[in-house]
């Protein structure tokens, strides 16, 4: 297995950021850079507040699901988990809907995504401003 963790910094805000970038580099690299093969690319985000999602990104779709997420987790008081910003605890909530981990396909070193799709890591806790995500390529 070959592996690594990247920082992705947030900047203190809800916000739906494009790793597919950072995963093609990753798979470009692997095997002092011959690159992947075959296999799977697994992504995960060591972190209690924030999920992965794969998405289309660039035509609203990233705002429309951070405002989904809004609405079917606001942040205000109803949350029992109550440290931190104000509503802080739906973002402990949220790995429940947006899991912390995907797999993706890898063929011949490419991801198997369609073709609007990206893998997104999506962050609502605006009291931390910077994520690790590791990146794992699982030869087949």
């Amino acid at each position: 297995m070959h592996t690594t963790e990247i920082e992705v910094e947030t900047g203190g805000r809800e916000v739906v950021h494009d790793l597919t970038d950072a995963c093609h580099w990753f798979l470009a690299g692997v095997d002092g850079g011959a690159g992947a093969g075959d296999g799977l690319l697994h992504v995960f985000v060591p972190h209690a507040t924030a999920g992965l999602a794969i998405i289309e990104t660039g035509a609203g779709s990233d705002d429309d699901l951070l405002r989904a997420l809004r609405d079917l987790l606001p942040s205000d008081n109803r949350w029992r988990h109550r440290h931190g910003s104000a509503g802080h605890g739906r973002d402990h909530v949220l790995p429940a809907f947006l899991p912390p981990y995907a797999s993706v396909p890898v063929l011949s070193g490419d991801l198997t995504l369609g073709t609007w799709q990206s893998i997104c890591l999506v962050d609502t806790n605006v009291d931390n401003h910077v994520r690790k995500v590791r990146l794992s390529f699982l030869p087949g």
